[in-house]
């Protein structure tokens, strides 16, 4: 990454920053380590529009998601106290140890190979820390407080009764924003049926929600209304792997030095003179600084790819309304890659690329046959803690055995075991049978199975036992039963 170049003369600064040093440091501190607000001006161009759409299309579905209802669970449903996972339609419970394992690697390695294809598209279009912050409260605190520049000259200002009645109304707007946010994205992990339950309830009665929902609240407050672009420039890590995740085909936002070099501000008329050859040509960059104005992080996309860039592409639009008005061609500021910048052409498919894509094959095939042959019903069979095995009375021999069944279907279903092997064991049961089970719900069933002494060779007999649900599925599984050697 080159040094921070001086900061050009539009750019009005009242302490020493960052660039006014060679030390890289990042753009939204001083040279003191002092937060250095950021006031971007809002852009307006293609990509900006779309990032529009984009960013309405998420926030309604992070609402809607866990209130829209698919086989009769939440679209999305994170419950971990109750151990289940509502995932479109799908249910997982922890005994999918495996397919929720191969799904979170399999998003890993789509956010992986995503990175090296599109660059930080991620973070400019589908990230909620942007998505919410440009186009949620720094709109709100536009219309309320005013442009970027009389933002600025009041905060800097006196605390006036101008000053006051805006500082709060916005924020009270922030709580009230965060609030919902907060609460949607609790309902993601306990389901809206409960969250309504405990808003309805005193504190006291539910203060452990109480305090979560403060705290999340709280948070979500003060990423928005502070930390802001903090979030992507210190605190998330994903920045931070960029170097390692793309390369030089990688799609990244880019200012074209070939084309606007040697920049240097002027007007019109004098960009008129150039085409005419009456002055010597120039870069098609005129200096006008719209592209650092309007990066919410800060920083100078001619200085080349940079940490703190969240391809946001607002450069892009500031700068190709600059090229419309000067009556030169859009792209001075682009979606490119450093191959295409030095002339050779980029490739889609290369090693790394190629690579990813075969692991996320492989990881989605394991994860569809995986799922295929997983069955209606989770079963399994253990020995309950004590001693292995107790002589009765009468001499035969009971084994405690543990049967745990979860109903993995949506419907409710009911079940019963019996032994087959050996032919002379019976069960005795710890309850009635048959053992009835609503969708999803999981139940241990302690049983005695007794067996004649003369059934154990070397003091072991392998036990076959049969479970037969309502609905016509049976299944087999067998356990070792331990006895007295002969």
């Amino acid at each position: 990454m080159p040094p921070p170049s001086r900061p050009p003369s539009f750019i009005n600064r009242d302490v020493v920053s960052v660039l006014d040093s060679p030390e890289e440091v990042l753009t939204t501190l001083t040279l003191e380590g002092k937060r250095r607000w950021m006031y971007p001006t809002p852009s307006t161009g293609r990509y900006t529009t779309l990032r529009r759409m984009v960013a309405g299309v998420l926030i309604v579905l992070y609402f809607a998601l866990p209130l829209v209802r698919i086989g009769g669970k939440p679209a999305v449903l994170l419950d971990f106290i109750h151990r289940e996972f509502a995932l479109f339609g799908l249910i997982f419970y922890p005994t999918d140890t495996i397919l929720l394992m191969v799904f979170m690697i399999g998003i890993l390695l789509m956010v992986i190979i995503g990175t090296a294809l599109l660059g930080r598209v991620w973070c400019g279009w589908g990230c909620p820390q942007t998505v919410y912050l440009e186009f949620l409260f720094r709109p709100i605190e536009r219309r309320i407080e005013g442009s970027e520049n009389v933002r600025k000259r009041r905060d800097a200002g006196a605390w006036t009764w101008d000053k006051i009645w805006r500082k709060s109304l916005k924020h009270s707007i922030f709580l009230v924003l965060s609030l919902a946010l907060a609460h949607t994205f609790v309902a993601y992990f306990v389901g809206w049926e409960n969250l309504l339950t405990w808003i309805q309830q005193p504190p006291a009665e539910n203060w452990g929600f109480f305090l979560m929902m403060a705290v999340t609240t709280g948070l979500v407050l003060f990423d928005f209304a502070y930390f802001r672009e903090q979030m992507c420039t210190i605190a998330c890590p994903y920045a931070r792997m960029q170097s390692v995740l793309i390369d030089k085909d990688s799609l990244i936002i880019s200012y074209d030095p070939n084309r606007g070099e040697p920049r240097a501000r002027r007007s019109k008329k004098k960009l008129q003179q150039e085409a005419e050859g009456i002055l010597p040509a120039q870069g098609d960059c005129i200096d006008c600084g719209a592209c650092v104005r309007t990066c919410p992080t800060g920083i100078d996309i001619r200085e080349g790819l940079q940490m703190e860039c969240v391809a946001c592409t607002q450069c892009i639009d500031a700068c190709d309304a600059i090229m419309d008005r000067i009556e030169r061609p859009r792209g001075l500021i682009r979606y490119t890659s450093e191959h295409a910048l030095s002339g050779v052409s980029s490739k889609i498919l290369r090693p790394r690329t190629i690579l990813y894509s075969i692991f996320l094959i492989l990881i989605a095939t394991i994860f569809v046959l995986a799922l295929a042959n997983r069955g209606a019903y989770d079963l399994n069979v253990g020995r309950s803690v004590g001693d292995p095995y107790t002589v009765l009375p009468d001499g035969n021999i009971a084994n405690r055995l543990r049967f745990r069944v979860r109903n993995q279907t949506g419907k409710a279903s009911s079940f019963s075991i019996e032994a087959i092997q050996p032919s002379t064991a019976s069960l005795r049961v710890v309850g009635a049978f048959p053992v009835a089970l609503t969708p999803g719900e999981m139940k241990r069933i302690e049983t005695w199975v007794i067996v004649p002494p003369n059934a154990f060779v070397a003091g072991q007999q392998e036990g076959l036992f049969r479970i037969n649900f309502d609905d016509g599925f049976t299944e087999t599984v067998s356990f070792p039963l331990l006895g007295p050697s002969q």
